[in-house]
């Protein structure tokens, strides 16, 4: 017969295992953050708190993180290890306060190292992000912790750093945006080669919007480069061909998409409402912005994506349109 706290053991290292695949899954595809954090817990005794997760959204208002836990007693008498999921509400990855509660458990004792004992923990309170550079945040969090081991209360206090994987390597673009299966972005009706065409058939420039709107078309074809901002003739990633274009004409932008989906006035989102050189954003999922177009008119806009940069439709009935009006959560206009 297995021994118990051997099974135990063995769950938990099973569990870690889960949570380093989902991790590292969420790392690469779907994460806004990678956090690390320090912690004290002050029950009877007293709990030095460690903490790794990754975090993805949940909508527009709340964000999800799964992580890993590791506790130790300050007397370094008991060690406890487990997992857990924290739910945060209005933590947009910007600076301000935001609301949190979570859950936790494994194994774990409070008079040795053997992880003989199962444990469970709840917690809710408050913190607040601070942005020293753009790709980095840190943070500080004041929870009211239950531990079911001897049923302990008290106050936790955390610091903790947070990467934000999303914005790329460079820490300059967030993750590429999905594209719609390939095919034509045309207008129904539009000739076959009128992307093509679109630089060259597009009359002079007469106002500043016009302008702007050149200097992108000028564009068309060159590749999508993570991070790109078309330096000597190079690709473009979204937010870079946007500030080429404006910065051409004097108007200097933020380099990220999600910054320049703050920049401007914000305008309804409705195509009667659009005007030239406006900002469209976009995400995938309906919070954070993933993405960003310039547009042009007659419903479509100029934007840098998988197949490079290119003229995509704004329609809710044209089969490619469609995937982009889905996506499309935004207007700011810069100029006029």
């Amino acid at each position: 017969m297995i021994d118990r706290p051997l099974g135990r053991r063995r769950t938990a290292v099973t569990l870690s295992i889960l949570l380093a695949s989902w991790a590292g899954r969420t790392a690469e595809v779907e994460a806004q953050e990678a956090e690390a954090s320090i912690g004290r817990f002050f029950d009877a005794t007293g709990w030095t708190t460690y903490r790794l997760g990754f975090t993805r959204p949940l909508g527009r208002v709340f964000r999800l993180q799964l992580h890993g836990d590791v506790l130790r007693q300050t007397n370094g008498a008991g060690t406890m290890g487990g997992l857990g999921a924290d739910v945060t509400a209005f933590r947009s990855g910007r600076q301000g306060p935001y609301l949190v509660a979570g859950l936790s458990g494994g194994l774990g004792s409070e008079r040795s190292n053997s992880f003989s004992d199962l444990w469970g923990s709840w917690s809710a309170g408050a913190g607040y992000d601070l942005f020293p550079v753009s790709f980095m945040s840190i943070g500080a969090q004041a929870r009211w912790r239950g531990l079911s081991l001897n049923r302990e209360q008290g106050v936790e206090l955390i610091l903790g750093l947070a990467l934000h994987l999303r914005q790329g390597r460079t820490s300059l673009e967030q993750r590429r945006p999905r594209s719609p299966p390939a095919g034509p972005l045309l207008l129904p009706g539009a000739p076959a080669n009128s992307l093509e065409s679109d630089a060259a058939a597009r009359p002079e420039p007469v106002t500043l919007a016009d302008s702007i709107i050149a200097t992108a078309m000028a564009a068309m074809g060159r590749p999508y480069t993570f991070g790109g901002t078309g330096v000597d003739g190079g690709g473009f990633d979204c937010s870079g061909l946007i500030q080429y274009a404006y910065r051409k004409h004097g108007i200097e932008l933020p380099r990220r998409s999600t910054d320049q989906a703050r920049e401007g006035r914000k305008i309804d989102r409705e195509l009667k409402r659009l005007a030239a050189a406006d900002i469209l954003t976009f995400s995938n999922r309906g919070g954070q912005v993933t993405h960003v177009g310039l547009y042009i008119g007659e419903g479509r806009f100029i934007h840098s994506a998988t197949r490079g940069v290119q003229v995509s439709t704004l329609s809710a009935q044209d089969p490619y349109g469609r995937w982009w009006y889905k996506r499309w959560v935004g207007v700011r206009r810069i100029v006029r």
